[in-house]
């Protein structure tokens, strides 16, 4: 009888899960009914993200899409027009929020340069116009396999909306990888922003939680705007403590990264077409996605599609032998 392979995972960064000194900092934590007198454990986290991102304040949600439409909530009015990139996750991934409640009309910038944001949302409109009032960016971008907007390239996109009276908001669900791999610290890549969205449960693995901020009158509206959308939460500090674990995490991002450019060394030398991957997301072009994920969880090896390509993640429960040991199958049985 043939033995079972163990899976090696590598759908997502958001598969981790909470470690036993994690999990302990969940059951010895402070709570209290956020939604009527704040958490202090909750309140805690969002002042030390708020510290980290350079704003005035902060609020936890329960998920990255929820802290992306409240911000979009927040800056649009119906009707209002805003800019991302081509694949954003607020435009492919959010099942139309952004449209549907927040009331925004998304345009999809092919290449986002500041040139193309002044292209796009410069200039005046016949009163039956598009209204452009804001710019949304994405760093790192998930679509493109994980890219890195750098401190100079993210302070002249801000200034070209700026110049054409945008507002800006950031879903910066790996914002952290951005910083690490970059080696900058998170203020310079949030610096003018009107509001920036962080995960905690990618790759700090925390079992679930954003913090979405900004200015402090932001935060006043955007609390109104989470409960509304049912996201107030009661004793929410047994969640809120497992990000603040997370946070003291985030320099051992630089492994994933590692680990992200040992696999794909790896599958390019077994003849795999691999873009080189600027943190931890690898992107494989395949002759046949559906049957190419077939064959990898055959085997064992967890992947997903993105962007008709097969993408790999590497995370905190992934370390260097689990790389090896997917290279080993995929050299002996695909």
């Amino acid at each position: 009888m043939i033995e079972p392979v163990t899976p090696i995972d590598l759908r997502s960064d958001t598969v981790t899960q909470p470690d036993e000194a994690m999990r302990r900092a969940m059951a010895a934590a402070e709570v209290g009914d956020d939604v009527l007198d704040h958490d202090p454990t909750m309140a805690a986290l969002e002042e030390r993200v708020a510290g980290l991102l350079g704003v005035e304040a902060a609020l936890w949600v329960p998920s990255g899409s929820m802290g992306n439409l409240i911000a979009l909530f927040v800056h649009l009015q119906r009707g209002d027009r805003f800019l991302a990139p081509l694949g954003a996750h607020v435009l492919d991934a959010e099942l139309g929020t952004a449209a549907w409640l927040a009331g925004g009309m998304p345009h999809a910038l092919p290449v986002v340069t500041p040139e193309a944001v002044i292209a796009a949302g410069g200039g005046e409109s016949p009163y039956y116009g598009l209204r452009t009032t804001l710019l949304c960016l994405e760093n790192t971008h998930n679509a493109s396999g994980g890219t890195v907007t750098s401190a100079d390239e993210h302070a002249a996109l801000v200034a070209a909306a700026r110049s054409i009276g945008l507002a800006v908001h950031l879903d910066g669900a790996r914002l952290w990888n951005a910083s690490v791999a970059l080696g900058v610290p998170l203020t310079s890549l949030t610096a003018g922003v009107d509001t920036v969205q962080v995960c905690l449960s990618k790759g700090l693995g925390a079992p679930v939680g954003s913090v979405v901020a900004g200015s402090a009158s932001f935060v006043v509206e955007a609390r109104r705007v989470r409960k509304m959308l049912g996201g107030g939460v009661r004793q929410g500090g047994v969640l809120a403590a497992a990000g603040l674990v997370a946070l003291d995490r985030i320099d051992r991002l630089a492994t994933d990264h590692s680990n992200a450019n040992g696999l794909a060394s790896g599958l390019r030398a077994l003849g795999w077409e691999v873009e080189e991957p600027s943190t931890n997301i690898v992107l494989a072009s395949v002759p046949d996605l559906e049957k190419t994920l077939l064959s990898l969880r055959d085997v064992g090896v967890f992947a997903s599609p993105m962007s008709g390509k097969v993408r790999f993640v590497t995370h905190g429960d992934v370390d260097s032998s689990d790389v090896a040991e997917v290279l080993r199958r995929l050299r002996e049985d695909i």
